[in-house]
C-alpha cells in the first residue's frame, strides 16, 4: 500500500499517511464546504490499511480548528481506526492542542470516550501544517 501526503490549504489539513511507518497525520484546519469530498478517500484508505497491513498505526491529530461537519468526518475516522482495534493491532491517537485551546482538549476528550484505545492529550504552543516548504515527515513531540 502507498502513502501519500496532502498539502494544507486554507479550509483543510494536511494529510501524510504512511503505511510502512503505521503513520498517519492531520494538522491545520477543517471547513471545507464539503468535507465528505476531503474526508472520503482518507477513510477509504483507512478502511484499505485495515485490510491490507498486519501492523498497528499510530496517529497524530494536531487541529486549529473543525467545523461540525468536520467533526463528524474526524468520528468516522476515529471510528475505522476502532474497527482496525478491533482486529487486535494497536492504535494509538496522539491529539495535539494548543495549549490555551481548552475547546479542542475537549473535543478530543469528547471523542476518546467513545473509543477503547489509546489515547494521548498533547499540548504544544501552536498548530503547524505540513508542507509549507517541504514535504517532510511530521516532527511532533512523542506523547
Amino acid at each position: 500500500m502507498q502513502g501519500y501526503f496532502i498539502r494544507s490549504s486554507r479550509v483543510t489539513p494536511s494529510v501524510y499517511f504512511n503505511p510502512k511507518k503505521e503513520l498517519l497525520d492531520l494538522r491545520g484546519k477543517s471547513s471545507p464546504e464539503n468535507p465528505l469530498n476531503f474526508y472520503g478517500s482518507l477513510l477509504l484508505n483507512v478502511d484499505r490499511y485495515a485490510e491490507s497491513h498486519a501492523g498497528n498505526i499510530t496517529v497524530n491529530l494536531a487541529f486549529e480548528y473543525f467545523n461540525t461537519s468536520s467533526s463528524k468526518c474526524i468520528f468516522n475516522l476515529l471510528r475505522k481506526l476502532d474497527n482496525i482495534n478491533q482486529l487486535g493491532k494497536r492504535v494509538i491517537v496522539n491529539w495535539y492542542h494548543e495549549n490555551d485551546d481548552e475547546d479542542m482538549l475537549e473535543a478530543g476528550e469528547d471523542f476518546s470516550s467513545f473509543f477503547g484505545y489509546e489515547f494521548n492529550f498533547v499540548s504544544v504552543p501552536v498548530i503547524n501544517s505540513l508542507g509549507e516548504e517541504t514535504e517532510k515527515e511530521p516532527q511532533l513531540n512523542a506523547a
